[in-house]
């Protein structure tokens, strides 16, 4: 499928989903000033490109008893396409990995994990990351607090 270009209606369509997913046909079309039937084709259309990739429910990671958040940047003994694809395999099984990075710099990969407590960090390094083959060194840092978190892109 040929890549589908974006046009200023799309792009209002994609903002108004951003900040609230459940809205209704009939209010988002006014909001882009299109009538219903063109709007959901357009947001039809943005599906099947892959733009809108899906609809999912924001959670408040402290209020489920999840307030820790732990930013671990992983350095791998090498760089190897199979050392690659082990590690990225191994953190899209682990649950408290939320989100992972290829990264440029001193390390090969950010990721974020979230827990309960630094009891289930330590469990987390000792039964899971410490133990992926090809793992050379970790360096965690604890967020304190969050000033900013939004999945809303500029569109």
């Amino acid at each position: 499928m040929p890549e589908r270009r974006i046009d200023a209606i799309d792009r209002r369509i994609l903002a108004e989903l951003q900040r609230d997913g459940r809205i209704t046909i009939q209010e988002l079309a006014s909001r882009v000033g299109l009538s219903a039937s063109p709007c959901l084709r357009r947001i039809r259309m943005l599906e099947e490109a892959g733009i809108l990739k899906g609809y999912v429910a924001l959670v408040d990671q402290a209020k489920v008893g999840l307030p820790i958040s732990v930013f671990a940047s992983v350095k791998l003994e090498r760089q190897r396409e199979e050392e690659l694809d082990r590690f990225a395999d191994a953190v899209a099984r682990w649950p408290e990995v939320v989100e992972c990075y290829l990264m440029t710099g001193r390390h090969d990969y950010l990721v974020r994990v979230v827990v309960p407590d630094l009891a289930a960090y330590e469990r987390f390094l000792k039964d899971k990351l410490t133990r992926l083959d090809g793992v050379g060194s970790i360096e965690s840092s604890f967020a304190l607090g969050q000033v900013k978190y939004t999945n809303v892109l500029p569109v």
